[in-house]
């Protein structure tokens, strides 16, 4: 399945949900359907899980990384090129990588006004096994902790419960629940779930909306 429903799609969530190694994922896919595609890195915050920090696979495939001023250092200096704000008003496809809960939320809110004119899909990234959002209510509050700091609606889930390396089918059909009360708490619709790619294949007559994900993003200790 191809997931994007619009041109400019925001990826959002809590720290550790796996939100820049799905961000990557849909820009490597976009780029592979032969669309132009921009992926705007506006993790300020965490210097180690930066989608720029991946800029030579991205480029390699042919998408263009826009990244903060000092991505591929461990500086936090919250500042982004004027270039990401083009990208937004550009007429190609566009995926923002947000920083965690509502600190990273906070670099996206710059650009709320710009956001707002192209009528972007905001995905919240749910995990389940991460600290913090292992219940539906805490997923919840940190989805409007989001909001109010982005001044910016989400628009839709994604469920993306996984445990790294450890991930198996029963991992996913067992966060199933989970995302749903989600779901039914925020009133938005669950878009799909991802799995690992060996562990799609397993859960395509099971899972509603399964995507396929390559792992891309690793810690430095791993």
């Amino acid at each position: 399945m191809f997931p994007l429903e619009k041109r400019v799609t925001v990826v959002c969530g809590h720290y550790g949900t796996g939100k820049t190694n799905l961000s990557i994922n849909l820009a490597l896919d976009c780029a592979r359907r032969g669309e132009e595609v921009t992926l705007v890195d506006m993790d300020v915050v965490n210097p180690y899980f930066r989608s720029a920090d991946y800029s030579d696979l991205l480029e390699s495939e042919g998408v263009r990384v826009i990244g903060p001023n000092f991505a591929n250092t461990n500086l936090d200096t919250p500042s982004l090129p004027g270039s990401a704000r083009v990208a937004i008003e550009e007429g190609g496809r566009v995926i923002v990588d947000v920083g965690g809960d509502d600190a990273g939320a906070t670099a996206l809110g710059m650009y709320a006004g710009t956001l707002e004119g192209s009528d972007p899909d905001v995905l919240y990234v749910v995990n389940m096994y991460r600290s913090l959002t292992t219940r539906p209510e805490e997923a919840v509050g940190i989805l409007r902790e989001i909001e109010a700091a982005a001044r910016i609606r989400v628009t839709g889930l994604v469920n993306n419960s996984h445990l790294k390396q450890d991930t198996v089918a029963d991992t996913v059909l067992g966060s199933m629940g989970f995302a749903d009360e989600v779901s039914r708490a925020t009133g938005l619709p669950l878009r799909f779930t991802t799995a690992p790619r060996q562990v799609a294949v397993d859960l395509l007559n099971k899972v509603p909306n399964i995507y396929p994900v390559d792992v891309c993003v690793r810690a430095p200790w791993e």
